[in-house]
């Protein structure tokens, strides 16, 4: 059973723009009071621009769509208390009543079965170094190969092995893409030897070529 936030439900009805927002950066990203105010930070840009911000997390088993203030406080006081949750984890989580803070492949999971186009995070997980050997691969990848939700990203954390990753995501068929540049981002790094295989100029190239399932 999932809780979504009346406004969220709301937008989504009427055909506004909502954005998912993923809640494990609140929780294992940063300390309290920093994560709280960086997570009303992310919130505050995205209703600047016009859309919905819709935080997702799992609180006392329940799946939530769109945290409202007391529910991103507590989670922020939470901190690593609350699991980091990955697409697998969901089933446990809430069969055993506990607090899940959504990696990237949770919160797209949960985006897609209320109907959120679209997903912005900082970094997606990766095939890691030595992967070929230990099979380390973060389940964000598959997941950007099932579903349909449109991921806004700072690229791959540098730490990963991104040519591996990319060759990964092209497994997948996912539509790897960047608007005005060619130069793959690293997270924090603005750019690292690696470019994107697909490179928009005009912002009706980026709407024209989402195609939802």
């Amino acid at each position: 059973m999932l809780n979504i936030a009346q406004h969220v439900r709301d937008a989504l009805s009427c055909g506004n723009a909502v954005v998912a927002l993923e809640s494990t950066i609140i929780s294992h990203g940063m300390p309290f009071p920093q994560n709280l105010q960086t997570a009303m930070e992310v919130e505050a840009i995205v209703k600047a621009n016009g859309a919905i911000p819709a935080t997702i997390a799992i609180l006392d088993g329940v799946p939530c769509i769109g945290l409202n203030s007391e529910q991103l406080g507590r989670l922020a006081r939470l901190g690593t208390k609350a699991q980091k949750t990955a697409r697998r984890d969901i089933p446990a989580i809430v069969a055993a009543g506990g607090n899940g803070a959504t990696t990237v492949s949770a919160t797209m999971f949960f985006a897609s079965k209320v109907g959120i186009p679209v997903f912005v995070t900082g970094g997606i997980g990766g095939v890691h170094r030595h992967g070929e050997q230990t099979m380390d691969i973060s389940s964000d990848l598959t997941e950007l190969g099932r579903n349909s939700v449109a991921v806004i990203s700072a690229g791959v954390k540098s730490i990963l092995d991104i040519p591996r990753t990319l060759e990964f995501l092209e497994t997948q068929g996912v539509t790897v893409a960047a608007y005005k540049t060619n130069e793959f981002p690293a997270f924090l790094l603005k750019s690292v030897d690696a470019r994107f295989p697909v490179v928009w100029i005009v912002r009706r190239s980026v709407l024209s070529s989402y195609i939802p399932a």
